[in-house]
């Protein structure tokens, strides 16, 4: 592995957290609390810091829950965590992880269908979202993490889906804060 390239690449990139692994409670929690005590370092306003946060929480629960909910081997639930910075400053928390084509086409719809709201929009659609009666036999969540995050960032939320030779694909998420 050559670590200088790795590292060349991250400072061009303006990466400044990286992680790519298994993804438990604990490493959520403890890799957060890293990024927190960084961003409180850095000259940036406290609400850009608990956007960040929170959707670096929000993003990496919600890879968490899909691998169990799927049953994934320690291995298919590896995800890959990255948080830059722009040539604008402003934060890009990204996220990806293995997926089932149909589960990762439908969220790519459902994040494309978003970025089309306005910010008047997104709010109304997320009171709506908590209005409503969450479904407990429900695959996903309420719906109401990929609202919020799209109401923090400052750009439309950015998706990709790639196909992988096993049939899955990698779905990835950008928020810009």
């Amino acid at each position: 592995m050559d670590l200088l390239t790795l590292r060349e690449s991250y400072l061009q990139q303006q990466i400044m957290l990286c992680f790519n692994g298994p993804i438990s409670r604990s490493l959520i929690e403890e890799i957060g609390n890293a990024l927190r005590n960084y961003l409180n370092g850095q000259p940036t306003s406290p609400s850009s810091a608990m956007d960040v946060f929170a959707v670096y929480i929000e993003m990496t629960q919600n890879i968490r829950h899909y691998a169990r909910s799927r049953d994934y081997t320690e291995e298919q639930a590896t995800a890959t965590i990255a948080v830059a910075r722009d040539d604008a400053g402003h934060y890009l928390v990204s996220a990806g992880n293995l997926v089932e084509m149909d589960d990762g086409r439908r969220l790519v719809e459902v994040v494309n269908d978003l970025a089309r709201l306005d910010a008047g929009e997104l709010k109304r659609a997320y009171k709506q979202q908590l209005r409503r009666p969450r479904d407990e036999q429900a695959a996903s969540g309420a719906g109401l993490g990929l609202l919020d995050m799209a109401r923090k960032s400052t750009r439309p939320l950015e998706p990709a889906l790639q196909a992988l030779p096993s049939g899955q694909g990698f779905f990835s998420l950008t928020a810009t804060i």
